[in-house]
């Protein structure tokens, strides 16, 4: 990229963790070797939140992981506006100047994660997300204003899946998210418009219970 970095990447498990000077717009590389599909961004020496990339937005707008508000749209001040590539991702100019960043680079690697998006259709009998593997661990939110979500098979060893942590607040763990964790993906239970009303995109993130090639039913 244009912009020095220091790059810590795990191509195999499609994670890489980079740290660099906001002081000017560019390119920054991810070391992963195909576009990542999600990026979390963060500056380490100013008050500013947490910027979230998904390739379901695109790189004119985002979603900033600390709050509830809905996606920002047509906007390149975070991610340029251009999306990434197999080697870099856009850093925009409407932050440029504020201090160093960390940012949390992920791409998808078949059997192991998945990001993307559904839509929810607010019925108990809610929208299925194939995923290709059981998953482990899921974090969600709508494009519009909502909390974000995790949900994970460490505390819930059994369907309905409904503990949930929230990062955009301070709360403790909540129940009632009702989710069931199949095989090959997850199913959304529960007609709440955080995590499936009717007609809402969600994007998310999922990770694998047993990596590859054994994912087991409940």
């Amino acid at each position: 990229g244009s912009i020095t970095s220091q790059v810590s990447a795990s191509p195999t498990a499609g994670f890489s963790v980079v740290t660099f000077s906001g002081a000017s717009a560019g390119t920054v590389g991810h070391g992963l070797g195909i576009a990542p599909s999600m990026v979390i961004m963060k500056s380490s020496s100013t008050a500013l939140g947490w910027y979230v990339y998904t390739s379901t937005i695109g790189a004119s707008g985002w979603l900033q992981l600390n709050t509830t508000a809905a996606a920002v749209t047509g906007n390149t001040a975070a991610f340029g506006g251009t999306a990434p590539t197999s080697t870099v991702w856009s850093f925009g100019a409407g932050l440029a100047g504020t201090g160093t960043y960390v940012a949390y680079c992920f791409s998808e690697v078949s059997g192991y994660s998945k990001f993307g998006s559904y839509v929810g259709n607010g019925s108990t009998d809610g929208t299925f997300v194939y995923l290709g593997f059981r998953p482990a661990f899921v974090m969600f939110k709508s494009t519009g204003a909502n909390v974000w979500s995790i949900l994970d098979s460490s505390r819930d060893l059994s369907n309905v899946t409904d503990l949930s942590l929230q990062p955009s607040s301070s709360i403790a763990e909540e129940t009632g998210k009702n989710i069931d964790f199949l095989s090959n993906g997850f199913k959304l239970r529960q007609t709440d418009g955080g995590w499936n009303g009717n007609g809402t995109t969600y994007i998310y993130m999922a990770f694998a219970e047993n990596p590859f090639k054994n994912s087991l039913a409940r």
